[in-house]
């Protein structure tokens, strides 16, 4: 079909905005990359701009330098596959049940399991709940208030009524295949990607949070490396401030701002690896999301 005016016109629009986004997201990523590498001089005096000046991997020396970071970093890797792993678990146990037609009262449970999206107790009944299981300090802590989303239930939950055919879990039953053999042996194998998108929305939370680990952890050795970039970035921040009445902060200034923008890619760069491995799931994703449960 041959495009009219209007229709070239539309298209050059959409492209046109395509590529605004794409430079907008791009640019922070590109300028924090050259940033890691460069002196930090050049990185103070804005003469970075989009590509490195002056190579320099001071920076990253003083990452992997330090012990502190390395034991984030760590300990990050652990709360993020111990905590992905229980909420995954503790989603499927919750959506599935509630996608069978044959589960009596499932609607009030839903309405009940919804209901907390809109009230909860708040922070500090959380943390008094918290302590009172002797979770304090602990990664537990970081990792059981938070093992369920209701909304990735609700997700999952969807998924497994209009992609999972009724009559294949009817015809198992038939054969003798009980709840669990059904959910082991052909929902889940079925569901591969509903499960990798939970496995990218719960890794992606767990390794970016930190909030939960400033108000429950108090010893430094159970830190989450985004505490360490946290008290890295404020600390680099004070250090402008006084550096001008304070000439001896200067050499402690520069190296503050090289490790700055390198731990922002040591953190991220995981991420970032995951992402394209899993993007063909985000349609699928998205359009569970979409379809009305």
């Amino acid at each position: 079909m041959k495009e009219t005016l209007g229709d070239r016109t539309v298209g050059a629009i959409i492209y046109a905005l395509l590529i605004a986004v794409t430079i907008i997201v791009l640019y922070p990523l590109i300028f924090v990359a050259s940033a890691s590498v460069s002196d930090a001089i050049a990185v103070i005096k804005g003469e970075v701009w989009l590509w490195p000046k002056q190579l320099s991997f001071t920076g990253y020396k003083l990452i992997f330098d330090n012990k502190e970071i390395l034991t984030g970093y760590g300990n990050t890797i652990l709360y993020t596959v111990v905590g992905t792993a229980l909420n995954l678990v503790m989603t499927v146990m919750g959506a599935y049940p509630l996608s069978r037609k044959d589960l009596a009262g499932r609607n009030v449970v839903m309405a009940l399991i919804v209901f907390t999206m809109f009230f909860s107790g708040g922070l500090i009944p959380t943390y008094l709940l918290v302590k009172k299981l002797h979770m304090i300090n602990t990664m537990w802590a970081l990792i059981v208030p938070g093992a369920v989303s209701v909304w990735n239930v609700i997700i999952m939950r969807t998924f497994f009524q209009t992609s999972i055919p009724n009559e294949i879990q009817e015809s198992a039953a038939i054969d003798g295949s009980s709840n669990i053999q059904t959910l082991v042996r052909i929902v889940l194998p079925l569901s591969t990607p509903i499960i990798a998108v939970m496995v990218l929305f719960y890794s992606v939370g767990h390794w970016n949070a930190y909030f939960n680990a400033l108000i429950y952890l108090n010893d430094r050795h159970l830190y989450p490396l985004q505490l360490f970039l946290r008290e890295i970035l404020i600390k680099s921040q004070t250090d402008q401030m006084t550096s001008s009445m304070d000439l001896s902060l200067q050499k402690h200034l520069m190296e503050a701002e090289a490790i700055k923008y390198a731990i922002v890619i040591v953190a991220n760069l995981p991420v970032l690896l995951l992402y394209p491995f899993l993007q063909k799931y985000f349609v699928k994703g998205i359009m569970v999301g979409a379809i009305k449960g």
